[in-house]
């Protein structure tokens, strides 16, 4: 790479050539993101995308300037602590990483909101490498995403994805700028930013001053201290990340057997078939409208545990040839950072006419996929404590049901949004949304804890109609099947375990919201559903009133 003046070696090279290789080898973007992703108007086509970059400080554009100040402090304080470990001069670090925050903070002024950009139509915009050439040339456009692609074989006339030109373009300038005053410190800056990207893969004088800025960081946000992850956590999930097509095999395997499959899929179709019922009684939708929700949802796909793809027995043997594990811990990590890549722009290449899965196996979020129709459910979902065929009825409907009820759901969002039914009856679609927004926002909630209600809605209706679905299936289950199992040590009906399962998986220690977030906060998740189901309140015996037995409900789904 050509070194840096920090350390006083410095090799003043091609500044295209360092931005390949920080790509291509190392999988360091320091000015823009590019990654293979669907293009927009074919989901099964593999196009480019050229994005805005991953800022490593958590800046926002509405932050006040007293907290922006104080945040780009302590990164430098922390970009100081890389360039001395690293062996620089105290003087020229100090330097260098306060030229590299000016950089980053004029990066992130060139920055456009995403709402911004979509509405202004310019969150997906077709160029090709030519013409983006020429709206930001400090970019060897041709040459770095080239060899980021490897194998893919790449022309000017290529078509891409942009998702902010202005920022591309305003970029550009800026390199620009560095390259004819300040080439030096422009090196220090992107070796500066590779360090940070590589300090995972560091001694533990790296991963220490990384603890001790995201431990300062949340402070100055106002964010929970993030509990201590220990490392075998970070290698199972680095390894899980690297290895997956044989992990893939050997967790579906030992894991989710012939009876779990079946199992479950007899649960998902208990759920399935309660919701085309459930459709044919839904007030704002006329019968048209029930119909064609029947048929999207007798043509839905299920895949479960993991794909066809992930468990062919041959790419265990192709996938690993050019993975060179040595002496040295970071040169291993590169080494299969290099190796996952390549695989990735492989597997886009190949024809894929299935589904192509986003989860691995192992991963415990399910999900519904528009574009391909197709709801997934990875077999680590179908573990303990979301489900098990030797577990009592009440907690796999309880759990895995109504998780598999909210997916289901999910094939409906188009309807519930403005003018997403011409054909429904709005005025009661409409005081439905009303009801739901009312009933959440009842809800007191926890210290440094907050939700956008009109981010959450769609997850709060499926949350609130998947609990419903997923009761109303174990109820007609348990009028048909006498002598339900029922957990000893527990004095707890049926009923009563049927909605203590659904708290359990729903329950968890509250994190900091992602402003983007689509999920209400933990404690709504449970609160939410519970209270909008009358049977909770009946099986549990709440007060008439009480903050989870309210006077009045709402009708949705």
């Amino acid at each position: 790479l050509g070194g840096w003046r920090i350390s006083g070696k410095w090799t003043s090279l091609n500044f295209n050539r360092t931005l390949r290789l920080l790509m291509s080898q190392y999988g360091h973007f320091p000015f823009f993101r590019a990654y293979l992703g669907p293009h927009p108007a074919s989901p099964h086509t593999p196009v480019i995308q050229i994005d805005q970059p991953e800022f490593d400080v958590p800046l926002k554009q509405d932050q006040e300037q007293k907290i922006y100040a104080q945040i780009f402090r302590e990164y430098l304080t922390y970009l100081n602590q890389l360039g001395t470990l690293l062996g620089g001069d105290p003087s020229k670090v100090q330097e260098h990483s306060s030229l590299s925050i000016s950089i980053t903070s004029r990066l992130f002024q060139f920055l456009r909101p995403l709402e911004q950009r979509r509405a202004q139509g310019k969150l997906f915009q077709m160029v090709t490498i030519d013409q983006l050439k020429e709206m930001a040339p400090a970019i060897d456009w041709l040459s770095c995403l080239q060899a980021t692609f490897t194998p893919m074989s790449l022309s000017p006339s290529q078509s891409l994805v942009v998702h902010d030109v202005e920022y591309l373009k305003n970029m550009s300038q800026l390199v620009e700028e560095m390259l004819l005053k300040q080439r030096d410190f422009l090196q220090s800056h992107m070796i500066l930013g590779l360090v940070v990207t590589l300090s995972p893969a560091l001694d533990s004088q790296f991963q220490e001053a990384r603890r001790k800025l995201s431990q300062k960081l949340r402070e100055l946000t106002e964010q929970p201290p993030m509990p201590a992850r220990p490392r075998w956590m970070k290698c199972v999930e680095e390894t899980g990340t690297f290895f997956e097509p044989t992990l893939a095999a050997l967790f579906v395997r030992e894991a989710f057997g012939p009876s779990t499959r079946s199992a479950a899929m007899k649960l998902f179709t208990a759920i399935r078939d309660a919701l085309i019922t459930r459709l044919r009684n839904l007030p704002w939708m006329n019968e048209e409208t029930q119909n064609m929700a029947q048929d999207k949802v007798a043509q839905l796909q299920v895949e479960m545990g993991a794909s066809e793809w992930a468990l062919k027995p041959e790419l265990a043997r192709q996938e690993y040839n050019d993975i060179q594990l040595g002496s040295s811990f970071l040169q291993s990590v590169l080494s299969c950072v290099r190796s996952l890549r390549a695989r990735i722009v492989q597997s886009f290449l190949q024809p894929h006419p299935q589904h192509r899965w986003k989860v691995s196996p192992w991963d415990v979020n399910a999900y519904y996929s528009v574009s391909d129709h197709v709801v997934v459910f990875p077999a680590g979902l179908l573990q303990p404590p979301f489900f098990h065929p030797g577990y009592p009825r009440a907690v796999n409907f309880g759990a895995a049901g109504s998780i598999m009820a909210h997916e289901l759901l999910h094939i409906f969002y188009q309807l519930l949004l403005p003018g997403g039914c011409l054909a429904c009856d709005n005025h009661a679609l409409q005081e439905a949304h009303l009801c739901l927004k009312r009933h959440y926002a009842a809800f007191p909630l926890p210290s440094r804890t907050s939700f956008n209600d009109s981010l959450t809605f769609l997850e709060n209706a499926a949350d609130v109609g998947g609990l419903a679905i997923a009761l109303q299936t174990y109820s007609k289950r348990l009028l048909r099947h006498h002598g339900e199992t029922v957990l000893p040590s527990l004095d707890l009906s049926p009923q009563q375990i049927f909605f203590r399962s659904y708290a359990q998986v729903m329950c968890r220690k509250p994190s900091p919201q992602d402003s983007h977030d689509t999920h209400s906060p933990p404690h709504l998740r449970v609160h939410g559903p519970l209270s909008s189901t009358p049977a909770f309140a009946r099986y549990f015996r709440c007060a008439r009133g009480a903050l989870l037995n309210p006077s009045s409900r709402c009708q949705l789904w």
